[in-house]
């Protein structure tokens, strides 16, 4: 248990920031999920809406520091390459 006041402060700036983090760590895995899914459905023009949300994400969580840039880069790139071979698959 924190004991100098300075202790204190640090706990609880560490849960708001861990509460910020997840929230952006679940919100870009959620969006993922749904890309995911779009495809595997064939909704196409659904899957093409979602992905400009999805790269915002992905990017924010990279600025914020909840992902490293590479691998934000690294996820967008391979849902991409998912979306457009499916996309050649079922068209």
């Amino acid at each position: 248990m924190a004991i100098t006041k300075s202790a204190k402060k640090a706990l609880r700036q560490n849960a708001t920031g861990k509460a910020r983090n997840l929230k952006r760590k679940n919100t870009f895995k959620t969006l993922i999920k749904q890309e995911k899914k779009l495809v595997e459905q064939k909704n196409w023009e659904e899957a093409q809406k979602l992905l400009p949300k999805l790269y915002k994400a992905l990017d924010k969580a990279a600025q914020r520091g909840v992902l490293k840039k590479n691998t934000a880069a690294r996820k967008k790139s391979r849902l991409t390459k998912f979306f457009r071979a499916n996309l050649k698959v079922g068209q």
